[in-house]
């Protein structure tokens, strides 16, 4: 691996002053996040991790559990790679006695990509009953849905049954179609939804994945046994509510002017969402969402937000409760 920009040593090795901050955040629990934003290598390493609940720190991942994450895929690699083993080995087994406690690896931290997609790789290649996963958005990229087909493959291959639920805005890409071809239909089972949370993993109902930070740069690995049974009852509550991907998505109430999509933008709208908002709910751009927007009023003929909103309840586009309040402007000028 080539040397980390201006620190000048290989991503696996580990600097005296690595060390020194390590050492430290073993010692007081936690480290500031700025104070190892010049050691890229105690990140690159896993050695520190988000802290959940704040996410200026970072807490220390345990010596044990750091240097059994490095060696794995180190291992494919032995004979170039077993200098750098033996000295993390060393290194990490010194410092293993400032820890107080053994660590809690019912609920952990998985911090980088890298290491998100390889605990996720481990967990695909170790079930052997059920996949559940909840896709948010509607985004596919041809790469993003390669890389998920040469990983599911081998897995159906051993008779797993998955069952995915997306967003009703994946339905109209056409990767997303190509890629379900690729798969039998009596293992894979796929539903939609018009509004999804983030994004969520359930492996045979013993582990779960969800996102620990916006950006989706940290993971949490969830294997208490009590929360992962909450997380599939969740799951499996969603499932009821969605539409099977082979059946047509439901249409607009009887009589309504606009489509569903536009049904579901409208009653957003009215309950105060800005465009930004409404996008993020359905798995939509913000430029196809003020389309729609531009739809509903020249359909309605209003002449502002203020009057779409009015005209949206008024023509009975959106139900709302018997109330004497007036109706929220929807949204922000476009």
């Amino acid at each position: 691996m080539p040397p980390s920009p201006g620190h000048g040593h290989s991503g696996h090795a580990l600097c005296d002053e690595a060390v020194g901050l390590y050492t430290q955040a073993l010692s007081h629990g936690r480290v500031a996040r700025s104070a190892a934003a010049h050691v890229p290598c105690l990140t690159d390493n896993a050695l520190l991790a988000p802290d959940p609940a704040d996410g200026q720190w970072l807490r220390p991942v345990p010596p044990s559990a750091a240097l059994a994450q490095l060696l794995h895929p180190l291992a494919r690699d032995i004979l170039e790679r077993v200098g750098t083993a033996g000295r993390l080995a060393r290194t990490l087994g010194a410092l293993d006695a400032l820890t107080d406690r053994p660590p809690d690896l019912a609920i952990s931290v998985v911090a980088g990509q890298s290491t998100i997609q390889a605990a996720i790789g481990a967990a695909l290649e170790e079930a052997n009953d059920e996949i559940l996963t909840l896709q948010p958005g509607s985004t596919r990229s041809p790469e993003m849905l390669r890389v998920a087909l040469s990983s599911t493959l081998p897995t159906v291959e051993r008779n797993v049954r998955l069952r995915h639920i997306y967003q009703h805005s994946a339905r109209y890409g056409p990767g997303l179609k190509a890629y379900l071809e690729r798969l039998p239909g009596d293992l894979l089972q796929v539903r939609t939804v018009e509004q999804a949370v983030d994004r969520l993993m359930i492996f045979d109902r013993k582990v779960a994945y969800l996102p620990a930070t916006p950006d989706r740069s940290a993971a949490l690995e969830i294997r208490h046994p009590a929360l992962v049974r909450y997380l599939a009852q969740l799951y499996d509550v969603l499932w009821a509510r969605a539409t099977p991907f082979s059946e047509p998505l439901p249409t607009a109430v009887p009589g309504a002017p606009v489509t569903a999509v536009q049904q579901s933008i409208a009653r957003l709208l009215v309950e105060g969402n800005q465009d930004e908002a409404v996008a993020r709910t359905l798995g939509i751009s913000v430029r196809t969402c003020r389309a729609h927007i531009a739809k509903l009023m020249r359909t309605l003929g209003a002449t502002s937000r203020t009057h779409l909103g009015v005209l949206l309840v008024r023509t009975g586009v959106v139900r709302t409760p018997h109330t004497t309040t007036r109706p929220a402007t929807p949204g922000t000028p476009g």
